[in-house]
């Protein structure tokens, strides 16, 4: 390689790295910023950071490309010079603080200006090439509590106070005891002998999401360890107080669900932040924890990795998803692997008045809004390569036939150009027509929780059938199909008005005005209420969906600004319901 393109590769290289930094320093500016939002209370401005937080990765990425072709005629480059661009981009790493990021990010700007439409060894990260291991950061990843002569209460007092939150505390004392008694309570009324090495790590950033700043740890006591999560909240009068302290790794694990909103985490080292989480939450992919912390690009790129090599030490095969068959999407799975793949249809069933352009829309809006624990995220993928062999002869038959614009075959490949990836669950339809009686109500209830909170949140579900919500591991029920969501703002709740006379009634046509946006809850029970058991449930808990009024009242309080709780963790964890005045834990 001669001198000049050499220089050319450098100076390429310097401009990614340049690129990525710029990227990172504004990620990493708006989770510092998250603080200043608790403090002050101001929700409309947390969700819109959210909001806007979405956009970051994609515009960083468009300006590095732009960057690329103007000034170096990128796409003209040879081989040659990219490979050396690659090798010279990785020195640049040796000592960086995000260096997993950064890759991602070379390969985001590299496959957009060589039109790459699958991995490439030669040139992008197929695998890492610097390891994230005990990178050194400053402030720390974790501040470490060793517990001295004031014991565990005084310690845990000290950590709170160490967040330097700028809002009084209504009564941080009281919390710290509540703190105390719960802790002694869940191991079982008293606190084990002080090993030598007892100590309580804490990681260095709160965790902000919606109204809450979470604490997340571990204390460490010889060879045992115990997680803890902390939520602080704000009371009406805009002061201070911990909600509840979560001790079970499966409940801490719940916080991080990919159905709740993104976390906003000021980290210089994410990857120090993913390992300690991960020595908390040892199933939970680190893919999905990159995710929760915004890193929603890097938490695709490892999740591909993972699904890659996962299809290497299998030998099962791609097929149908069991279930009512969409109009919308094609969903398939793998049975070994525990997610479904959703790819939208070049043909609409004849009901759907929606095209691609606004189910892609509608699917994007799902990450800008708080899920409320209620909706499914998404993995969105362009022109993902998956060994054809893998796929069974029916569902192959059916893509095809259903997605042949979605599709190209490259030698043992099949190429599919656009799709959506989500965790697996049991569709909502499917689970009551097995249940038991008891546990159809308990579905039935939760059902109408999901759509009240999601409500809430201003999100109007659309179609609400059985089949478009689903039931996870821990029978909590989430929402996954998107293409017909709205705005709770942008309907118009109506009830059926009066007949002027009786025969009208039976007649098949409306005797009324029916504008797009307009929604008759009353229509609800024909759809929905089927059966005996599923009927009973629903007018138990939730007669008052089938009527305007609710919706309207939820409107109304969305567009006087109120931003309500939703709670990660059951009422009867939190303190103001264990230590009530009079209660038996009081």
């Amino acid at each position: 390689m001669d001198i000049s393109t050499a220089a050319t590769a450098n100076r390429i290289a310097i401009a990614l790295i340049d690129g990525f930094n710029k990227h990172y320093r504004l990620f990493r500016q708006t989770s510092r910023e998250a603080k200043f939002r608790f403090e002050s209370g101001d929700w409309l401005a947390v969700h819109k950071a959210v909001k806007d937080r979405i956009r970051f990765y994609d515009d960083r990425v468009e300006e590095c490309v732009e960057r690329l072709r103007d000034e170096f005629r990128a796409e003209a480059l040879d081989d040659a010079t990219w490979q050396q661009v690659k090798l010279l981009y990785i020195g640049l790493l040796l000592n960086h603080k995000q260096p997993e990021l950064a890759e991602t990010f070379f390969n985001s700007v590299c496959c957009k200006i060589l039109h790459r439409t699958y991995f490439h060894n030669d040139f992008i990260f197929v695998r890492p090439a610097i390891s994230t291991e005990n990178i050194e950061s400053n402030p720390p990843t974790y501040s470490s509590y060793y517990p001295g002569e004031g014991g565990l209460a005084e310690t845990m007092r000290q950590i709170i106070l160490d967040f330097d939150w700028q809002r009084d505390f209504e009564d941080l004392e009281r919390d710290v005891d509540y703190l105390y008694r719960t802790i002694r309570t869940h191991l079982g009324g008293e606190l084990p002998a002080r090993e030598a090495n007892c100590q309580i790590q804490v990681l260095y950033s709160a965790f902000y999401r919606n109204k809450g700043a979470y604490i997340i740890g571990k204390a460490i006591n010889g060879n045992q360890e115990y997680p803890f999560a902390i939520p602080v909240l704000h009371t009406p009068g805009g002061k201070l107080y911990l909600d509840t302290i979560l001790l079970d790794a499966w409940r801490i694990s719940i916080l991080f669900s990919l159905s709740r909103a993104y976390f906003m985490v000021d980290m210089e080292v994410p990857s120090g932040y993913v390992q300690f989480l991960r020595s908390i939450m040892p199933g939970k992919p680190r893919s999905e924890l990159y995710t929760m912390l915004g890193l929603g690009k890097q938490g695709k790129t490892m999740f591909f990795r993972d699904l890659i090599y996962h299809l290497r030490h299998s030998e099962d095969k791609f097929i149908v998803a069991p279930g009512i068959r969409g109009l919308v999407m094609l969903v398939f799975t793998l049975p070994s692997f525990p997610y479904v793949f959703k790819i939208i249809k070049d043909v609409f069933g004849s009901s759907k008045e929606v095209d691609h352009a606004t189910v892609k829309y509608k699917y994007q809006l799902v990450k800008q809004v708080d899920r409320v624990g209620r909706m499914a995220d998404t993995l969105e993928f362009s022109y993902a390569a998956l060994p054809r062999s893998r796929f069974d002869p029916a569902l192959l038959e059916e893509l095809r036939q259903q997605v042949p614009s979605l599709l190209e075959e490259d030698g043992e490949d099949l190429i599919i150009k656009h799709l959506y990836i989500e965790r697996r669950m049991t569709p909502l339809n499917i689970y009551l027509d097995n249940a038991p009686e008891e546990k159809v109500e308990a579905a039935v209830k939760d059902y109408g929780n999901a759509i009240r909170e999601l409500a809430i949140a201003n999100i109007f579900p659309g179609d609400m059938l059985w089949k478009n919500f689903g039931v996870t591991r821990y029978n909590r029920i989430v929402f996954y199909d998107y293409d017909e969501i709205e705005h709770m703002t942008d309907m118009n709740f109506r009830a059926i008005p009066e007949a002027p006379y009786p025969e009208l009634e039976m007649s098949g046509e409306p005797w009324y005005s029916v504008a797009r946006n307009d929604v008759f809850p009353e229509e609800f029970a024909t759809f929905l209420l089927g059966s005996r058991p599923v009927r009973q449930a629903f007018l138990k808990h939730h007669r008052d969906l089938l009527q305007p009024e609710f919706w309207q009242a939820a409107q109304e309080q969305i567009r006087q600004g109120r931003v309500e709780d939703f709670f990660p963790y059951p009422e009867e964890l939190r303190f103001s319901r264990l230590y009530a005045a009079g209660g038996e834990n009081a």
